[in-house]
């Protein structure tokens, strides 16, 4: 587990090669800082950045074996790891000297650390040199959390920082600021530092510091339509026209909405776990989760409807001149039958 790699970071205790790999940045940046408080002297005056995209990686492995003279380590950062993983060598610019690497991960040397970053979805673990690592080096996977992950990372950000987060705010936080634990974590900061140490960051906090996005407001629309709150969805409407949202914009996001509602539904009852789904459409699993956990949601049938007349609705924008913002309120005057 990352974490507990992280906890004896925190300690000291210290291995001389880590490699992390996957596609969550968050944890690509959350070990760097990890490492560089670990090590302060090292991260003032003995810190090297290879991008070995342009440099060999002879080049890490010759400045890990030189001696620090500043501290008794160094840091050394070596980004992407192309040769990690399956790739065209026609592709490649630079040519690494793979079996000098494999022997060195064999007796690095432990006045460095040095962490290798291969943000890439997969490793090619048919390869020797991949193996290597895995044998020798501490490898850490930055893989995104799944939906249950997320809320509850979220309340350990904000116990980390010396406050508590309601299930609610939880909700609103997420669904206002995505899912991308970066992003989640610079907010996180904003939330605990208004809150106070010791105190609960309750909706009301997040709806004040955290703003409302156009997809935000839009999926809150159509929940408000599908649910046939006529007055609702047209309130939320022309608060998003005044925010000079355009109307073929939100017709779009609208339509995007449903069709991954229906498909959602489909996949559901074919049998597929929250997990799969997400994977087969390539979405967050936290989007299906909220899909899945919405009760009010219309049947096929109704969800069908609605995207017929959003198809409609979006060939009348983009054909049609004059009042459009008309066109997408009389789609929301009319309720959903199915």
């Amino acid at each position: 587990m990352i974490t507990e790699q992280w906890r004896k970071i925190a300690e000291g205790r210290l291995s001389p090669v880590y490699l992390i790999s996957g596609t969550e940045m968050y944890f690509f940046d959350e070990t760097i800082r990890r490492l560089k408080e670990a090590l302060p002297d090292a991260a003032t005056s003995e810190l090297s950045v290879f991008d070995l995209d342009e440099t060999p990686v002879e080049a890490v492995i010759e400045e890990a074996d030189t001696v620090p003279f500043f501290s008794d380590r160094k840091l050394l950062i070596a980004k992407n790891a192309n040769f990690l993983r399956a790739a065209d060598k026609s592709r490649e610019k630079v040519v690494h000297d793979l079996d000098r690497l494999a022997n060195w991960l064999e007796h690095p040397p432990e006045s460095a650390v040095t962490l290798f970053l291969a943000p890439y979805e997969k490793l090619d673990a048919r390869k020797k040199i991949v193996k290597q690592f895995k044998k020798q080096a501490v490898c850490l996977e930055a893989e995104p959390l799944k939906p249950h992950d997320i809320e509850t990372w979220v309340k350990q950000e904000a116990a980390r920082q010396g406050s508590r987060i309601t299930d609610a705010a939880v909700r609103t936080f997420i669904s206002r600021a995505g899912e991308d634990l970066l992003k989640l974590g610079t907010e996180m900061e904003k939330l605990d530092l208004y809150a106070g140490e010791g105190h609960e960051i309750g909706e009301e906090t997040v709806n004040l510091l955290i703003p409302k996005t156009p997809e935000d407001d839009a999926f809150k629309l159509l929940d408000a339509y599908i649910g046939g709150r006529t007055g609702e969805a047209l309130s939320i409407y022309r608060d998003l026209l005044r925010n000079r949202e355009e109307p073929i914009r939100l017709n779009a996001l609208l339509a995007n909405q449903v069709r991954l509602m229906i498909q959602v539904g489909v996949l559901k009852r074919k049998g597929y776990q929250q997990p799969q789904i997400a994977k087969q459409l390539k979405v967050h699993p936290y989007r299906v989760k909220l899909i899945l956990e919405n009760r009010r949601m219309a049947d096929e049938a109704g969800l069908l409807q609605v995207l017929s007349r959003l198809a409609e609705a979006d060939l009348r924008l983009k054909t049609v001149s004059g009042n459009r913002e008309r066109v997408l309120e009389l789609v929301l005057l009319h309720p959903v039958t199915g």
